[in-house]
């Protein structure tokens, strides 16, 4: 089954979180990550406002969705977002 990362992030250092998504492509890349949402519109229909920024990564199993957040070049590129704003990361098992 693919795996998925469901990221609610909200920045409130750009530049700092810049130092993030400079890095963190290349664990992505790594495990196989393909983005199916990065930004973009939004719209929260239950349970309060949405984030500002939604992000979700197909992966192609959850064993690799695990791996990729656990490695150490994600670790490593998290390390700067740290500080930078507030994430949410959520890693869902696909249904087929």
């Amino acid at each position: 089954m693919k795996g998925y990362w469901i990221a609610q992030v909200e920045v409130s250092d750009p530049t700092q979180y810049s130092e993030y998504t400079s890095r963190a492509p290349a664990a992505f890349k790594k495990y196989g990550g393909r983005f199916l949402a990065r930004g973009g519109r939004s719209e929260a229909l239950e349970s309060g406002p949405a984030a500002s920024r939604n992000v979700v990564i197909e992966f192609d199993s959850y064993e690799q969705a695990i791996a990729c957040y656990r490695s150490a070049e994600y670790q490593e590129a998290m390390a700067h977002r740290q500080g930078a704003g507030s994430a949410k990361i959520t890693i869902v098992e696909g249904v087929e």
